[in-house]
């Protein structure tokens, strides 16, 4: 799912285009240090950066020369012109652009940065639906249609699919109801920003400002509700009128662009695949579909993504990512606003890994997956093809061991181990320290690997700007780029022995049971990752390995 927050919870007192702890005074948009902080040194500032800089600092110490690392990014899309990111772009070498033929015989036409599996001769996709709607639509009519003793037997011959059926149903009828509330409720408040405007006659919004109105009739009485609730939020709280009304409006907005698809999402009778895209979605084995454009009808959540992974300084905007200095983003448009389809996940893998790829961000997740099979078969592609996929935990402040969320390298949550070795699940992390855990973040101590930076992310959105996002979408990418460090510099570091590095050097922290989170129980610090590979694992050899070497040489020499 693409837009997993939104700034409309702000009754919560949540923000999500502008950040809670600017210095006071200071715009967000012009706090450099809030832009940036994410790359502290955790050991000299005490905020939980990923310290990235230094890392930058002991490679090139040790006399290393980094190699260009691909980082293919499975998302909504990416503005490839962006003034950010157009210098850091893949561009496939075997690809001649806009011939309309397929140069390099990979069954897709003029893929020069990527590709588009959310798309084809008829344009591209925007919304479609939640998963839980495609699989209620697809198996309602088999589990509960009109014949009792006919539902029985096929509940009783497909009882893994009965299973979904249930979960996707308990799932789909409550989030509907949820969504279309949701909607009527920020359509309201929306509609009552004028008439909360007139009552505050000029004056700033404080909590004196309001006590002091006297509503006229029931339309004033609802919109003085509404800056009860305001008037004490560090959003709202001391601005002007005129202030007032741009920020209600903006943040309204983003409520409405959240909840209005939703009614399609929420649809069951809604199918924009087979008009727009026009292969046949249920045979998982077709590959050649889709189009080349990597951006698509919105592709904020996307470019935000590649910003914070290799996001280079333009003009006066300090932004970089991580792997700013040895990254180059492939863009493989996958996520549509709504559930990414497990065929298109399945593709873009195999996509990215075959022509180049060597790290994979996956900043999405749903929680039934029906051809989970397949997904599976495409991480044990890239696992095999020394791949590694990092991939983010979820924003839904939920344990993924009682909640799963898809696509998951655990094929079920008693295993003690997952089912390869090359996915790195990440869990977000805030400049807070004594509320480290973002609130929204998902958890597990065995199935969530690390945490990273993921509330108050500033990086590249559409139309050559700049915002402040946030999610575990957000701490994915993050530890992304720093895998991309490692191997840019260590190319021969395996999946296994780059998420290891990051696991066993994060910083940990028992604050708020924030230990118990994740298998490293703290953030990432890509200076002692990088200091921890290089003395273990680097070209490739462990200690393990080297002992392992020997007692093969010592085996041949008998």
């Amino acid at each position: 799912m693409k837009k997993v927050l939104l700034a409309a919870v702000f009754l919560a007192g949540f923000s999500f285009s502008y950040a809670q702890e600017a210095k006071a005074g200071v715009d967000p948009k012009e706090d450099k240090d809030l832009m940036t902080w994410y790359h502290k040194d955790f050991g000299t500032s005490k905020v939980y950066g990923v310290n990235t800089e230094n890392a930058y600092k002991f490679l090139e110490s040790k006399g290393l020369k980094p190699k260009t690392v691909v980082v293919g990014v499975l998302d909504s899309g990416v503005q490839v012109d962006h003034p950010g990111l157009v210098n850091n772009l893949w561009s496939n070498p075997n690809e001649v652009p806009n011939n309309g033929k397929d140069d390099d015989g990979n069954g897709y036409i003029d893929d020069i940065h990527g590709w588009n599996f959310i798309g084809g001769k008829n344009g591209d996709i925007d919304i479609d639906n939640m998963e839980v709607t495609r699989v209620v639509a697809k198996y309602k009519s088999v589990f509960e249609g009109d014949d009792s003793a006919k539902n029985k037997a096929n509940q009783a011959k497909m009882p893994e699919e009965f299973a979904m059926y249930m979960k996707a149903k308990d799932i789909f009828s409550k989030k509907s109801i949820e969504a279309k509330q949701s909607f009527q409720m920020y359509t309201m408040i929306n509609d009552a920003i004028p008439t909360m405007v007139k009552l505050l006659n000029g004056k700033p919004v404080t909590p004196e400002t309001v006590a002091a109105i006297k509503p006229a009739d029931q339309k004033d009485a609802m919109a003085l509700q509404v800056l009860n609730q305001v008037s004490t939020s560090d959003e709202f709280k001391g601005k002007s009128a005129a202030e007032f009304e741009k920020a209600m409006k903006g943040q309204m907005k983003e409520a409405l662009d959240y909840f209005g698809p939703q009614e399609k999402q929420y649809n069951l009778d809604y199918d924009p695949r087979k008009e727009i895209v026009g292969d046949n979605y249920d045979d998982y084995s077709e590959k050649s579909y889709g189009n080349n454009h990597y951006e698509g009808p919105d592709a904020e959540h996307g470019t935000h993504v590649a910003g914070i992974i290799a996001g280079l300084p333009n003009g006066k905007t300090i932004q970089y990512g991580v792997a700013s200095k040895v990254a180059k983003i492939m863009t493989v448009r996958t996520v549509p606003n709504g559930d990414e389809r497990d065929k298109d996940v399945a593709n873009a893998i195999r996509y990215a890994v075959d022509n180049g790829a060597k790290i994979l961000n996956m900043s999405f997740g749903k929680p039934v997956s029906p051809g989970k099979n397949v997904v599976w078969d495409a991480f044990k592609y890239a696992q095999d093809k020394g791949v590694l996929l990092v991939k983010a935990a979820g924003n839904e402040n939920e344990d993924v061991a009682e909640h799963l969320a898809y696509p998951t390298n655990f094929k079920n949550v008693t295993d003690e181990a997952p089912f390869v070795n090359n996915v790195l699940v990440v869990g977000a992390s805030t400049n807070k320290n004594d509320a480290l855990r973002a609130s929204f973040s998902n958890y597990n101590k065995k199935m969530v690997n690390v945490f990273a930076p993921g509330e108050e992310i500033y990086s590249t959105v559409p139309h050559n700007e700049y915002k402040y996002l946030q999610g575990t979408s957000m701490a994915s990418p993050v530890v992304a780029g720093a895998a991309a460090v490692l191997l840019a510099y260590m190319p021969n570091l395996k999946p296994n022995q780059i998420i290891e590095s990051l696991v066993k050097t994060s910083n940990a922290s028992t604050t708020n049971q924030f230990g118990d989170y994740s298998q490293a129980g703290g953030v990432i610090d890509l200076k002692k990752a990088a200091e921890y590979a290089y003395t273990n694992f680097y070209n490739g050899k462990s200690s393990a390995g080297k002992k392992a070497e020997k007692s093969v040489k010592k085996t041949v020499k008998k």
